[in-house]
């Protein structure tokens, strides 16, 4: 493969998304024409003569005219000037006439919406062709080393495009039914799109980059960028959860970047060349040169560092939060690929910090915090009441189960870690989707005032608990062969290990009965409506994303030669 396809291969994934995104930027909104609307109204005789024109449209509550208060002069209700137009909930002026609620806007009707799936389709691809090339001729460079493509990085981009085809395949429709409860307008849409496609850029970006500087860049970058994302609906709820996101992750970068620092230190006094003292390669054939107690504390501030990204306590209070608010597609890919990515560069800095310190630092370090996130997360499941913020606690549940099996460090154990990276993408992804869409469906997320699912929306409802029992580790979802690699591999590994892995597997156990129970709750019961088919549009990705993981728990096929060469390249051998 010469240079200029390689190139080519590994910038598109980045590329193109950031390119849709500013063609979504550049792109006017434009409101929708309003329609016409003549009135006839029936005056009581001796009321003066109709004259046959069109009569304002009263309002339907008080009779005056619309924006009109009573005994106000048109006008003055709304606050715009004379001549200003207004916007309403569907995108349209003030007078146009709003769709009734609940009414659908058909995201058919939406071919940018739509346009949103190029982004997610070209990374597939993308990876799809490294995945055929890399675990044959070995890692891939372009651009003087500055991007860089090994099993890893192809396995990240395959998780991310698959994600991200998920994820962007539901956001029309879900978009479409905020419109019509009146959540959203056509800007706010627009905005969304936009974010979203800067969002895959970015994490495409820390997947395929070999320099640990840009890698933090590109990290930096999703906080700024989900941040709006997080705050998408404007309340009060929402802005907190925003404004908590950013303070508790800018916190963690802020660490993430001092530990950087200090890695760039000791490979300068190493004897690295400038311009190479954060390339990754160049730090792990030289690992073995770095003062062990500055890498000591550079590897302990990124693992804090990215671990706040990754959902891993002590910096792990904004995930609720943020996932709870934001938009669920949204929430789809920060549960199933931002943690992942964020934690792809705690995989990274361990390649050095083994091989500049031995292996027992980084199995200590993360297993401790392993079990402190599962203590955690199991125990507020058990109170929890909020099924969206149920689904962020299961994210902090798995990214844990993956933390373990990356303290193991054997080469079934990172393999395991790898596949459950995969496969909690997949169901978390749908579980999100769906959960958004019980939302719209019901108006609650309260896990108490929700009865019947699966006899109110069959469809809708069967696929959510799919997603739950993937999540749960049943077969033959992809999450129950990694689980049980990551616990073999634990058992194996020595009396330390195995006694860290049987508390987790406890704990594992009490989320859950956590999960089932309040998944039952949702699903089970008399429905207090009839079937309603409303609940059936653009369900088509969450049942790709369930067939997906259940392929990966019935065989990786193709990816299996991907999946060893990966674990390898991380340290599994």
């Amino acid at each position: 493969m010469n240079a200029t396809p390689t190139a080519a291969l590994l910038t598109a994934p980045a590329a193109v998304p950031l390119l849709a995104a500013a063609a979504y930027a550049l792109t006017p909104v434009r409101a929708p024409r309003p329609v016409p609307v003549r009135v006839r109204v029936r005056r009581p005789v001796g009321v003066g003569a109709h004259t046959g024109a069109a009569d304002p449209l009263p309002d339907r509550a008080t009779g005056v005219l619309a924006g009109q208060g009573a005994g106000e002069p048109p006008g003055r209700a709304t606050g715009m000037l004379p001549g200003q137009a207004a916007e309403a909930p569907d995108g349209g002026p003030v007078g146009t006439p709003a769709r009734s609620p609940g009414a659908p806007v058909s995201p058919r009707r939406q071919p940018a919406a739509w346009a949103g799936l190029v982004s997610p389709l070209v990374i597939l691809l993308c990876g799809g062709l490294l995945a055929v090339r890399v675990p044959r001729t070995g890692p891939l460079t372009a651009w003087s080393g500055l991007l860089r493509a090994d099993a890893l990085s192809v396995w990240m981009l395959l998780v991310v495009g698959a994600v991200a085809l998920i994820a962007c395949g539901s956001g029309p429709g879900y978009l479409a039914g905020e419109r019509a409860a009146g959540r959203a307008s056509r800007r706010t849409a627009w905005r969304y799109q936009v974010l979203v496609q800067a969002f895959l850029a970015a994490m495409c970006l820390a997947v395929v980059t070999a320099n640990l500087g840009v890698l933090w860049v590109a990290v930096e970058a999703t906080t700024i960028v989900t941040a709006f994302l997080v705050g998408h609906r404007r309340t009060r709820t929402s802005v907190e959860a925003a404004w908590k996101y950013v303070v508790i992750c800018s916190a963690g970068i802020a660490l993430a970047f001092l530990g950087t620092v200090l890695i760039y230190y000791a490979a300068r006094q190493a004897g690295v060349a400038e311009s190479w003292a954060l390339d990754w390669p160049t730090l792990v054939a030289h690992a073995g040169r770095l003062d062990a107690g500055v890498t000591r504390l550079g590897v302990t501030l990124v693992v804090l560092g990215f671990g706040a990204k990754a959902g891993l306590v002590p910096l792990h209070a904004w995930l609720p939060d943020a996932h709870s608010q934001a938009p669920a597609p949204v929430s789809a890919l920060m549960s199933g690929v931002l943690l992942s990515v964020a934690f792809s560069a705690i995989l990274r800095y361990r390649v050095i910090a083994d091989a500049a310190l031995g292996a027992g630092f980084t199995r200590v370090l993360l297993a401790g915090i392993a079990l402190l996130t599962l203590a955690l997360a199991a125990g507020l499941l058990l109170a929890q009441r909020d099924h969206k913020r149920m689904l962020a606690y299961s994210s902090m549940e798995h990214m844990s189960l993956i933390a373990l099996a990356t303290a193991v460090g054997s080469p079934l154990a990172l393999s395991a870690a790898l596949l459950h990276i995969a496969g909690h993408g997949l169901a978390k992804s749908a579980a999100f989707c769906a959960a958004g869409r019980i939302l719209q469906l019901t108006g609650t997320s309260r896990i108490g005032r929700i009865r019947g699912l699966l006899g109110r929306a069959p469809l809708l409802g069967g696929v959510f608990g799919c997603a739950v029992a993937a999540l749960l580790g049943f077969p033959p979802f992809g999450l129950f062969a990694s689980e049980l690699g990551i616990a073999r591999a634990g058992f194996a590994a020595g009396t330390g290990l195995a006694l860290a892995t049987a508390a987790a597997l406890l704990l594992v156990l009490t989320a859950f009965a956590a999960l089932a129970a309040r998944t039952a709750h949702m699903l089970l019961g008399p429905a207090p409506d009839r079937p309603t088919s409303h609940s059936r549009t653009g369900t088509w990705p969450l049942l790709l994303a369930l067939v997906a993981c259940a392929a990966l728990g019935t065989a990786t096929g193709p990816l299996t030669g991907l999946l060893r060469a990966a674990a390898g390249a991380i340290g599994g051998r």
